[in-house]
């Protein structure tokens, strides 16, 4: 299974890490290492996560305030957005 990352869900990564790295550049890069790791193990594991709001979709709690919103089709798990859990969705 391949994981792809839609064009919104890399802006949102980017925004999120320009935010917090201007006044915590370490705590940036640990949170964006997690949306690595959390987007690897829905690769491996597409089914392991909640479902989502919005039909169709399966979300995974990176940290309490950040949550990564994916679908998963015949081959690929998609990663549609990045939020922060304040944000609302869909």
């Amino acid at each position: 299974m391949r994981l792809v990352w839609r064009q919104e869900a890399l802006d949102d990564r980017d925004n999120i890490m320009e935010r917090i790295g201007q006044e915590n550049p370490a705590a940036a890069s640990e949170l964006d290492e997690a949306f690595e790791l959390k987007g690897e193990s829905a690769r491996q594991h597409p089914a392991l996560y909640r479902k989502g709001i919005a039909g169709g979709t399966r979300e995974i709690v990176v940290t309490p305030n950040y949550v990564i919103i994916y679908t998963v089709k015949v081959d690929v798990v998609e990663v549609l957005r990045v939020l922060h859990t304040r944000r609302q969705w869909p």
